[in-house]
């Protein structure tokens, strides 16, 4: 059992190690020079650091601004998202109305759908509420998230109906019940939910691309991938530091929620 137990965590340790060498080579080749990052063997850790690569990024281009841009919009979508989902997920799991099976079945078809396919259309309708190069071209067209209805409802229908039911003995309107009942029990799940939108709305590069214009409204990911373009050649220390400064809002954000996330996830495995 020991020996078991002893192999485990070298496994996990080693898929740890594994998983996270990227990230380590990414930060650290961010303050190495660039003859280092290409050196063999390997500069396995920084002899000469150097921050020119981050002076470059926070002196010469509007990097503060496209970080403000990405967490405002995905902060703001995240309350969107949490919302509009929970809302849904309750009504699709313990209401009844006419066509209800229907349209969970179509909003779930929707997450087989590629994103691709509706680029044009959404284009068409973002530019027709002259929504181009705003927050809000941004924001409006990923609160719609399928998967946080499904996740939200997939929680909600293991609530047992007798707490509504003796809600609405006490006298307690829907509001009432949905904030003061809903909300507090499926915590982790929304806290998982936060984790997986945020992550969708910071990752959405190609919508980001395709709807923002000018250099003050880029996102972080969609400013980091210009910066090779007034280069000459590759500047990749300077990339590593602009995903080094773009990863750090992600992490910030699991440490925030990683209780409700790990909650959410493994709810339903313990009896």
């Amino acid at each position: 059992m020991k020996a078991a137990i002893v192999l485990r965590y070298l496994l996990l340790i080693a898929a740890s190690v594994v998983f996270a060498f990227p990230l380590y080579w990414m930060v650290t080749g961010s303050v190495k020079p660039m003859l280092s990052i290409w050196s063999m063997p390997p500069e396995w850790f920084p002899k000469h650091w150097q921050w020119t690569h981050y002076e470059k990024l926070f002196g010469e281009l509007p990097t503060l601004r496209w970080m403000w841009n990405s967490i405002f919009t995905g902060v703001l979508a995240v309350l969107f998202i949490l919302l509009f989902c929970s809302m849904a997920g309750y009504a699709f799991a313990k209401k009844t109305f006419p066509g209800r099976d229907l349209l969970f079945f179509i909003i779930i078809a929707t997450m087989m759908m590629p994103h691709q396919v509706i680029l044009v259309p959404l284009y068409i309708l973002i530019s027709d509420m002259n929504l181009l190069d705003t927050y809000g071209g941004v924001i409006l067209p990923v609160i719609g998230y399928p998967f946080g209805v499904f996740l939200i409802r997939q929680f909600v229908r293991y609530i047992p109906d007798e707490l509504f039911q003796a809600a609405k003995v006490d006298g307690a309107k829907e509001i009432r019940i949905f904030v003061q009942i809903v909300l507090p029990l499926i915590g982790p799940a929304l806290g998982a939910l936060a984790i997986f939108s945020f992550l969708y709305v910071w990752n959405d590069y190609l919508w980001q691309l395709i709807v923002l214009q000018s250099d003050g409204m880029k996102t972080l990911p969609l400013g980091i991938s210009t910066l090779i373009r007034h280069e000459s050649s590759v500047n990749y220390g300077l990339a590593m530091a602009g995903g080094t400064v773009a990863a750090v809002p992600l992490i910030l954000f699991f440490l925030l929620f990683q209780r409700s996330f790990i909650r959410g996830i493994t709810l339903g495995t313990d009896k």
